[in-house]
């Protein structure tokens, strides 16, 4: 896992070509009446999926038959986000997740079928996370941080008594990975890098810590066995890429169960280990593998051409599996597929049916090299109104992270900004995940030098195409794409004509010391990776911060930000928003006071998103503005 401040979109856009009377042109609000969905866990009888969608404007909670494919709305929140995490067993009650105003302090809650609800962890500054069900089904199994708010304890709650005991006390500020189902194990991990980690076997009953990471790399959990006599993990140790292994807790050896030319991302068994999934990070896009766990074979399985499938998870009598699935073009939707019957059934139909999929575009990967010559991936996605005849603005798009991906998936912002008439490249530069690990260690101490030159160079690739207007091409981004944003913007003031900070960090001092404190297991890791702020570092971080530059920026600025931020503070926003208007640089600045990293609230989303377009339509298309800006 890397480098988590967050992103908040990730972009990709495909090449096709048409006539411009042929694309349907749509507003801010079509795209944003398109239905976000998530999660979606079977009921008892299995024939229910209780999952989260916006379609009120707010995630809510809403239930759908699967034969039937009724939709029933079993919240009615106006205000924050519920994020339902479980029916609970044998009930038609629900376990959800809901925070304040994007704070991310979450407390799981328990609502019942008659509209009861109940606040599991009900502590002012709880932060709680749904971990799972024990085998039995009869205990939940969570994390709390009420004890210390830098740490998380494991705690398991009586569901029918509502009675919660501490499992294990987190005195070395590890994480949680995996609980065997008798209850003796546990696997921890003590994050060294945003690359590196070490690995522990935990046995609760003799109090015992062992080392499994024998070697220097990246360690995950996927899961115990039943018998409780082994455990999976992902690893790159030796390899390019991660791969699945298998350990044996006797003998303490481990095996290679699963490996590929991608890295193997996520992996577990089905309830009594009929099957096993294995989820592929595939350039851009997940795959899966379902593998019969007797022949270690891989079995039937319906295909996705060109899809994203972002989620998945088995029925307990291991004969359903629920997906997740959408593409550039197509927003997630809920499927059921059937072992048995090998049938496939559409829950959901999350695009909106005023806009016609012919109108949107298909991202596709590309690659170029940048200033080094290093090949750079990347997801485009080129307006299909777009011609030599018809040149077009772009802008360069760059994830969040540090460390996160551009990926083949569904954003309501970019199908609408390509929609209107823009080009957009979303870069994959050096320190984005999906790449093997040498390509994500590239950043390392290096941040807005090197894969600040990707992004340009991703300009000048841009630049190369000859339906791209070469002097109208700008630069967006979220989170640490945010920061990307305003460092060249900052430090390459001539290559941007415009420049969209969502909420990014201009003040890296800042932001490293004032981390939220559920965050202290991740401390060390982003120091080692972005600097020590009370160390020598301190002057790098100062030298690559964009507020103390803020007099080189010479082109307009976009701002926008969630008062509740607990990750990029607003005061971020607010000064580099101050230092520009100080510099008479033209800016426009956004804020909402009810949301964080982030934005959940489809009429916050309507109104800023609708705002870059407005922005980027006076910077990079109005004659009179850009022969200004271009003097």
């Amino acid at each position: 896992m890397k480098k988590t401040l967050t992103a908040l979109i990730i972009v990709f856009l495909g090449c096709q070509s048409s006539s411009k009377k042929q694309v349907n042109n749509y507003d801010i609000k079509d795209f944003f009446n398109n239905i976000s969905v998530y999660g979606g866990s079977f009921s008892s009888d299995e024939e229910r999926l209780i999952y989260s969608s916006n379609e009120s404007g707010i995630y809510n909670v809403y239930e759908v038959g699967i034969s039937s494919g009724t939709i029933t709305k079993l919240s009615s929140s106006e205000l924050e986000s519920f994020f339902v995490q479980s029916y609970v067993p044998a009930s038609n009650d629900f376990i959800y997740t809901a925070d304040k105003g994007g704070n991310e302090i979450n407390h799981l809650y328990l609502q019942k079928r008659g509209g009861q609800t109940i606040d599991l962890t009900p502590g002012e500054n709880e932060k709680s996370i749904f971990y799972k069900w024990s085998q039995d089904n009869t205990f939940l199994y969570y994390l709390s941080n009420k004890r210390d708010s830098k740490y998380f304890d494991l705690y398991k709650m009586d569901i029918g008594r509502l009675e919660s005991r501490m499992v294990y006390e987190n005195k070395d500020n590890l994480s949680l990975s995996s609980i065997s189902n008798n209850e003796q194990y546990l696997l921890l991990s003590e994050r060294l890098t945003t690359s590196e980690n070490k690995f522990y076997l935990f046995d609760i009953i003799k109090g015992e810590k062992k080392e499994i990471s024998t070697a220097p790399g990246s360690y995950s959990a996927a899961g115990f066995s039943n018998d409780n006599k082994g455990f999976y993990f992902i690893t790159d140790v030796g390899k390019e890429f991660t791969y699945l292994n298998k350990y044996d807790i006797k003998t303490s050896e481990s095996t290679v169960v699963f490996e590929t030319n991608w890295d193997v991302m996520y992996s577990y068994s089905s309830k009594n280990e009929k099957y096993r999934i294995i989820g592929i990070n595939e350039d851009g896009k997940n795959s899966i593998q379902v593998i019969d766990s007797n022949s270690n074979k891989p079995i039937e399985f319906p295909s996705f051409e060109n899809a994203d499938i972002t989620g998945v998870s088995f029925s307990e009598s291991e004969q359903k599996i629920r997906l997740s699935v959408g593409s550039s073009k197509m927003p997630n939707d809920l499927f059921v597929y059937d072992m048995e019957t090998k049938s496939l059934v559409k829950l959901t139909n999350s695009l909106n049916k005023e806009i016609d999929p012919k109108s949107l575009v298909k991202a596709e990967v590309v690659r170029y090299q940048s200033f080094d010559g290093l090949e750079v991936p990347a997801i485009y996605y080129k307006p299909l109104i777009a011609s030599s005849q018809n040149k077009v603005p772009a802008m360069v798009w760059v994830h969040g992270g540090p460390g996160g991906q551009s990926r083949m998936n569904f954003n309501p912002l970019i199908q609408y900004l390509t929609n209107s008439g823009y080009a957009i490249l979303a870069v994959n530069n050096r320190g984005s995940s999906g790449y093997g690990k040498n390509f994500y260690k590239m950043d390392d101490k290096n941040h807005g030098d090197k894969d600040l030159q990707d992004c340009i160079w991703g300009k000048k690739w841009l630049q190369q195409q000859d339906y791209i207007d070469p002097e109208r091409i700008g630069i967006i981004g979220g989170s640490y794409g945010g920061y990307m944003t305003m460092a060249a913007m900052t430090f390459t003031p001539d290559e941007f004509k415009a420049g969209v900070n969502i909420f990014g960090v201009t003040n890296w001092i800042r932001t490293l010391k004032s981390i939220p404190p559920f965050w202290e297991a991740s401390r060390k890791a982003l120091y080692n990776e972005l600097g020590d702020p009370y160390s020598q570092d301190s002057i790098r971080l100062k030298k690559i911060s964009p507020l103390f530059h803020a007099k080189q920026v010479k082109n307009p600025v976009m701002v926008l930000q969630g008062a509740n931020d607990p990750r990029v503070l607003q005061v971020e926003s607010d000064e580099i928003i101050a230092e520009l208007k100080k510099n008479e640089i033209p800016v426009e600045y956004v804020i909402f006071e009810d949301e964080g990293h982030g934005f959940r609230k489809k009429e916050n989303q309507i109104k800023g998103y609708g705002k870059i377009k407005g922005f980027l339509d006076f910077y990079l298309k109005s004659p009179a503005s850009f022969s200004k800006n271009k003097d």
